[in-house]
């Protein structure tokens, strides 16, 4: 069921951001979108795209305003706030999208760190690929 925008929390509309900023930076980097928030009761995949013949499974996490310095960014692991229990769910969802597919795909799961200044208008994209699930 789709939310009211206006219900949506502050939490899910910076997710929303970060996810349009990621689908912009993987367009630009040669992926195809092939679709976006794939849910299942079971876990969400973020983004799905294709490059090369790779389907990627993208995890998007967003930082907004806190305050990050050069070297805060930096040292800033995205790959360590998804837990186990997430990855778990994000599993679970693509082996659902695998089985769903009716040819042998070549793939992988990504996670994409966006940090956004909302103040000065700016974002930065940190894209880790083919991260074990």
């Amino acid at each position: 069921m789709a939310q009211n925008k206006d219900s949506r929390t502050k939490k899910q509309v910076v997710g929303d951001i970060g996810e349009d900023i990621v689908c912009r930076y993987l367009g630009r980097k040669g992926y195809n979108i092939i679709q976006r928030n794939y849910r299942k009761k079971w876990g969400e995949i973020d983004i799905i795209a294709k490059k090369v013949g790779v389907v990627h499974f993208v995890e998007v996490k967003t930082v907004s305003d806190v305050g990050f310095g050069e070297d805060n960014i930096d040292s800033y692991r995205p790959e360590e706030i998804v837990h186990p229990r997430k990855l778990k769910r994000l599993a679970r969802a693509v082996a659902t999208y695998l089985a769903s597919s009716r040819e042998d795909i070549n793939w992988q799961f990504d996670i994409a760190a966006v940090f956004l200044d909302r103040t000065n208008k700016k974002a930065r994209v940190r894209y880790l690929e083919d991260i074990v699930l």
